[in-house]
C-alpha cells in the first residue's frame, strides 16, 4: 500500500510526531511504500536545523530528519507555513535578504501542489495532529 503521510503538530507540541514517525518506520519496514511526508502549520518546525531540545528529550525533529535521509523519502514543508515560522532555505533567505538559512537538507519547500499531488497518488493519506 502507497502511504502519505501530514504532520501538523510542531515537534514540541504534542505526541503525534512520534506517532507518525512511529507508523512511517512500521511502513517501510513492513515494505508498505511511503509516497511523502508533507510538513504544514507548525508541523514544518520538524525541517528546522535549529531544534535544540534538552538532552534528555527525543529530539523527534532530528529524527525525522535521519529517517527521511536513512529512506530516502520524499518530505515537503508548506512555504507559507515556513515563511512565517521563520524556516527558510538558501533561495528563500537570499529572496527576503535574510542573514541565514535553516532549513534541512532532507526537505524540500513547497507548495500546497506537492499535498494534492500525494493525495491523488496515495492510496491512503492520514493525518498527524490538529
Amino acid at each position: 500500500m502507497k502511504f502519505s503521510l501530514i504532520i501538523l503538530d510542531g515537534p514540541s507540541s504534542s505526541q503525534s510526531s512520534n506517532t507518525a514517525l512511529e507508523f512511517a518506520k512500521a511502513a517501510v519496514a513492513t515494505d508498505h511504500e511511503l509516497f511523502r511526508v508533507f510538513f504544514a502549520s507548525d508541523g514544518v518546525l520538524h525541517g528546522s536545523t535549529l531544534n535544540t531540545p534538552p538532552q534528555d528529550e527525543l529530539n523527534i525533529a532530528q529524527a525525522w530528519q535521519d529517517f527521511i535521509r536513512l529512506h530516502d523519502v520524499d518530505a515537503v514543508v508548506c512555504v507559507a507555513a515556513s515563511l512565517r515560522r521563520g524556516l527558510l532555505n538558501e533561495q528563500e533567505a537570499q529572496r527576503y535578504q535574510k542573514p541565514a538559512d535553516n532549513l534541512s537538507d532532507t526537505m524540500e519547500l513547497s507548495g500546497l501542489g506537492q499535498l494534492i499531488e500525494a493525495t491523488l497518488s496515495s492510496d491512503r493519506v492520514l493525518t498527524f495532529g490538529n
